[in-house]
Order: structure tokens, then sequence, then C-alpha cells
């Protein structure tokens, strides 16, 4: 063998024990990696006999209810009444009147808690969302309940029906006045806080149905917070009617897939769904970066009443990938570049100013502070920022010109008008604003302990 072809043989030969080494090291780095435990999944194949007796009993009593539930995801893994209802020795809401039919304890209120135990992270994303907590935020911030300004009966059929109540449980009986209620704040007995069954609707939970705007329209509409017809009036509203009747609405969590499953997103897309790299949560807090719904619009970490744990950077950049699911790069840059001017438009040429002026009132005590809106000038500006003020900004996120507009800053100048006009008759005479009687105002101003 020549020279050059014993060199070239040992330039071979080193080369291949060079790169067994590399992968012998590949190899040992990939061992000393720790990978979490496999999931272990157990499906009991049986139906116990006390689960049996429910449906038996239900199927003809509450015929609605059993149809529902066989319809279910649950059914088909033969998860029973009896395993989200059976009652614990700790619960104190256990059933009464059910003993007489039956000697199995079981609870009528199926919680997060309850739920958890079959799906433990998304009961933890959603027990530290502003959703499940929004009783108590209401409660610290709502001049309504604070202040006295509606009854009892107006809050039960009106704010707790959405935003929860203190569900109380005596002799096993519950409390009318704040039982039936899945308001997606409700305080259970067990102190969990919350309402799967909000957007998930008994007995079926389907998924299907919390992926459609109809089940956040439920509460998001109206004058002070009309998501869904803002949403309607969008171009994703617009192909979702259109089209949306024949998207996969079943796609199994993690899979439901932008351009294969739907061609526009809802509700679910923008604020809890899994797209490209960004996790599937249940808590609705993030992918925010202003706190659109304050009367001064703030970062939500900024948000007194609540402040959000989370980098509004961070959850803006988690909001673009959405976007950019089916938007250029030029395009989501654009539209965040006017939502955000849009933000500043509203702070500093509508409520700021406003802000001043009533705040000038109550110095010179032309306004009363001892109650929220019991003068005209107090609805003029809570329903400024609570209303239009609203309007404009989530007509501005969700691409509603018309909310954005004639909804939002249209009305903005109108009461802005109105404020200003009200304001200088009052500074010129120098006698307060007439205080009225509000019809009803008797509700209870004792706060919940929500420290229990």
């Amino acid at each position: 063998m020549t020279t050059s072809g014993r060199s070239s043989y040992c330039a071979i030969a080193w080369a291949f024990v060079v790169g067994l080494a590399g992968v012998a090291a590949v190899a040992k780095e990939t061992s000393q990696v720790e990978l979490p435990p496999p999931k272990e999944y157990r499906i009991i194949r049986t139906i116990p006999e006390e689960a049996q007796r429910c449906i038996s009993c239900h199927a003809t009593l509450n015929g609605g209810m059993v149809a529902d539930w066989a319809a279910s995801r649950h059914a088909h893994a033969n998860v029973s009444c009896l395993d989200c209802h059976r009652a614990g020795p700790a619960d104190t809401d256990k059933s009464i009147g059910h003993l007489e039919y039956d000697k199995t304890s079981i609870t009528t209120i199926v919680s997060p808690k309850d739920c958890s135990r079959c799906h433990p992270g998304e009961a933890a994303q959603y027990a530290r969302s502003k959703h499940a907590n929004t009783l108590e935020l209401i409660w610290k911030i709502d001049p309504w309940l604070n202040h006295g300004m509606n009854s009892d009966i107006e809050r039960q059929t009106g704010c707790y029906h959405c935003h929860g109540s203190v569900v109380t449980v005596e002799n096993g009986q519950f409390d009318s006045s704040t039982w039936p209620n899945v308001g997606v704040g409700r305080i259970n007995p067990d102190g969990s806080r919350g309402s799967c069954s909000s957007c998930h609707t008994r007995h079926k939970f389907s998924l299907a149905e919390a992926r459609k705007p109809e089940a956040c329209g439920q509460c998001h509409l109206g004058p002070d917070h009309p998501q869904i017809e803002i949403f309607n009036e969008s171009k994703h509203g617009a192909i979702y009617h259109a089209e949306g009747d024949s998207w996969n609405w079943n796609a199994a969590p993690g899979t439901w897939t932008p351009g294969v499953d739907y061609r526009a997103p809802t509700c679910s897309v923008c604020h809890m769904s899994g797209v490209n790299d960004v996790a599937a949560t249940h808590d609705v807090t993030e992918r925010m970066a202003w706190e659109t719904q304050a009367p001064l619009t703030v970062r939500p970490s900024q948000f007194k009443p609540w402040p959000a744990g989370t980098n509004w950077q961070e959850e803006r950049e988690k909001m673009e990938k959405i976007c950019k699911a089916c938007h250029s790069e030029n395009w989501t840059r654009g539209h965040f570049t006017r939502f955000d001017a849009t933000i500043v438009s509203y702070n500093d040429n509508y409520f700021k100013p406003m802000k001043k002026l009533i705040d000038e009132l109550y110095e010179k005590k032309l306004l009363d502070k001892r109650k929220n809106l019991d003068e005209k000038l107090e609805i003029e500006m809570y329903e400024l920022w609570h209303h239009e003020g609203r309007r404009a900004r989530f007509g501005a996120a969700m691409m509603a010109p018309d909310y954005a507009w004639w909804h939002g800053f249209y009305e903005l100048k109108k009461r802005c008008m109105e404020i200003e006009e009200q304001a200088e008759k009052l500074l010129d005479s120098g006698k307060p604003g007439k205080v009225f009687e509000v019809r009803a105002a008797d509700g209870d101003t004792t706060k919940p302990d929500f420290n229990k």
C-alpha cells in the first residue's frame, strides 16, 4: 500500500471511530434524559349496580338528562352518574331528600373540584382565571353591590346568573336565593370556585358546544360587553355563520387545527385553544395585553382589583401567533398597532378628561360621594366607560367597525357632551346635583367572606 493509500485508510478509520464515539455520546446523553412517566388510563367497562339504579330511575323521571349523558363522551367511557355525584365524607351538600329513594349518598353540585379528579390541568387553569374569580371581582369594584343600588332579586336573576352565587345549603336543602346557579364564578359548598357546566352544559358536557361562540354569548352580550354581537359583525363571524355547520367541532383536544377543522376562529380559538405552538388553556386571563373592560385601560398585571400574574408582552406574542395561523406578519402587526392606538385614544381623549371633571365636582361638593349611581352625572360617567368605552375598545380588538365607531366612539362623543353640559350648569350655579331615590335600591351590602 502506498503512503497516500495508508493515509486515506487511516483517515477513514479515524472518522469511523470518532463517529462511533459521537453516537455513543449522544446515546449516553439521551439515556440520561428524564422522561415523564407514561400516562396510565384505565376504563372500567362495567357500571356498578348503584349507578345502574341511577340510570333506570332518572330515565323515567328525567329522560332528557339521561339522554344527554348517554350521548356524552363520559358515557362512552363508562363514567356514570355516581362517578361525578357520589358524596364524600366531607361534603356539606349531601342530598337529604335523595336518601328517601336510594341509600347511596350523593351531591347535586358537581364542582370543579370534582371534575379535577379526571381533569386536573384544566381545573387548575380555570381556578386561577378571572372567570373563576369573577364574583369576588365584582364585589371588589361594583357600585350596584357595594352601595346596595339594586335589589337582591335583581342580582339573583341578573348579576349572579353569570358571575355566580355563593351557594348555601342548610339541613340538606339549597337556599333558593343562591341555587340554581351555573355562574362562571360560583362559590361551591366544597370551597371551589366556578362551574364547568357554564360552558360545557350538563349532562352532555360537549367539547363542540364549548368551542362555539354561542357558549360565550350566554354572558358576553348586551350594551356593556357585546362580544357575541361584535363577533357576529366581524369577518370571522361572517365566515362562521356561512360555513360553521361543516366544520369539525369534535376533534380531540390538541388536534383542532385551523385550515383543517375550521376556517375562522371563534372565541375559544383566540382565548383558549391550542394553535401553532401556543398551548391550550382554561385560563381566559392569558393572551391579554390590555385590561379593556376596566374604566381606564391598563395592563392586566396593573389591574388593581385582580392583577394578572402574566407578562403582557409574552401574552401579546401568544395572541399574535394565533392570528398568524391564518394571517401574515404584516397584517397581524398592523391590526395590533391600530388596536393599541385605539386604547391610547380612549384613555387620553375620553376617560381621563371626564374623570378629571367629575373629580372636580366631587371636590367642590357639587356631587355627593356617599353613594354612586344616584345622580345623573354619576350614571353618565359610569356608562361612558362601562358601555360606550367598552364597545369602542372591544370593537377595535375584534374588528367590528360598527361597534368601534357608531356604538363606540360616536356615542362617547355624545356622552362627553352630556357630561360637560351638566357639569357646566353645576359649576355656574354652585348648586349640588339632585340626588335621586333609586328604585329597588335595597340590596344587601354585606360582602361574602371569600377567604373561607
